[in-house]
């Protein structure tokens, strides 16, 4: 991983760096290196206690809640809690697997595997991102190397959105998330990959290069790969467990402020409930390897409707809307985002029909 990619991934959104920056010097490209890392460790010092806050504070006031007797608000934490803590472990173990990828796997590798005929290509990439797993955050920087290294564009955007939806770690998470639903997991991983392959060979298709603005330069500055580990890993673990929080705390919340009757309203419409749940995936911007839970957290609404939820929620949401403008650029994004949406909804209808 190279300093380019962390600073993609770490900066906000859209920010990328350009030909401005003039990394001729060798004492300036190394003082920027030192200073990017030390930026870095001095947000990661505090990004954990965030990330942790929210459910140390609900555990140890939970007791004081049962004074208060407001029967709402410690359901509310109890929702809030299981939601959370069962989706910590996958979302660590998928951060972790993401920072290892990130500091010890090159693009290239990718780039050796995937051949160069987009036919052949889209369904290879698609591949790849079942065997290289990723977070939805890591796989964006790493499709853009894989663009500047030659591989085809319509290859590297069907990774982008195959590694972070198909991948080991989001099945699995899915099958402990619904435990008695062994087909809701085929399903994700089927509409997925169909979504990415579709998306991929439209792409290929449409092959409008001067749609993809790359700004991206690579810069080694001799990073320690361990220490680039720990630096992904911890990152894209406090940014990905705030949306994780977001998302326990908007599913306990649909549950207890939202009344029933109107939940139950467009539960039983089933065109009410796809567009809620795409709409959720896209606001929310869970985590892959955490969105299940929250899912399951709303046990009201079909498996199809829930399974939009899975399918457009790694794809496409806000957050990877503002990351693929600044990566590929902002025209970029604005033909990618509703292309994607809309073929990950029609994709997850298609297969829930069928299998659920």
């Amino acid at each position: 991983m190279t300093s380019t990619e962390t600073h993609v991934s770490g900066d906000p959104p859209g920010h990328v760096h350009t030909d401005a920056c003039d990394h001729d010097d060798e004492s300036n490209d190394h003082d920027h290196g030192h200073h990017h890392h030390s930026a870095v460790g001095g947000k990661l010092a505090y990004g954990p206690l965030i990330l942790v806050l929210p459910l140390i504070v609900t555990i140890a006031i939970r007791g004081r809640l049962g004074l208060l007797d407001n029967t709402d608000l410690r359901l509310w934490s109890t929702l809030f809690v299981s939601v959370s803590i069962q989706a910590l472990p996958f979302l660590v173990l998928g951060v972790t697997i993401s920072g290892l990828i990130a500091a010890f796997v090159s693009p290239d590798l990718v780039q050796r595997i995937v051949p160069k005929k987009p036919v052949f290509a889209v369904p290879a990439a698609g591949v790849a991102g079942l065997a290289l797993p990723g977070c939805e955050c890591g796989s964006v920087p790493i499709a853009g190397r894989l663009v500047d290294s030659g591989t085809p564009p319509a290859a590297a955007l069907t990774f982008l959105l195959a590694a972070p939806a198909i991948n080991p770690v989001v099945l699995v998470s899915t099958a402990v998330a619904f435990p008695t639903e062994g087909r809701l997991v085929i399903a994700r991983f089927l509409a997925s990959f169909i979504a990415a392959i579709a998306v991929g060979t439209w792409w290929a298709r449409r092959n409008d290069h001067s749609l993809l603005k790359r700004g991206m330069h690579d810069h080694d500055h001799g990073t320690n790969r361990w220490q680039t580990f720990l630096d992904a890993a911890s990152r894209d673990l406090v940014h990905a467990g705030g949306y994780l929080v977001l998302g326990a705390m908007a599913a306990a919340t649909l549950q207890l402020v939202v009344p029933r009757s109107v939940l139950d309203v467009v539960a039983d419409n089933e065109l009410l409930s796809i567009l809620m749940f795409a709409f959720l995936a896209v606001l929310l911007s869970i985590c892959s390897e955490a969105d299940a839970f929250v899912a399951a957290g709303l046990p009201q609404f079909s498996l199809t409707s829930r399974l939009v939820f899975l399918v457009v929620g790694p794809v496409i949401d806000l957050k990877l809307i503002a990351m693929h403008a600044g990566v590929f650029g902002k025209k970029f994004a604005m033909i990618f985002a509703p292309v994607t949406l809309t073929v990950a909804v029609i994709s997850a209808v298609l297969v829930g029909q069928v299998l659920l």
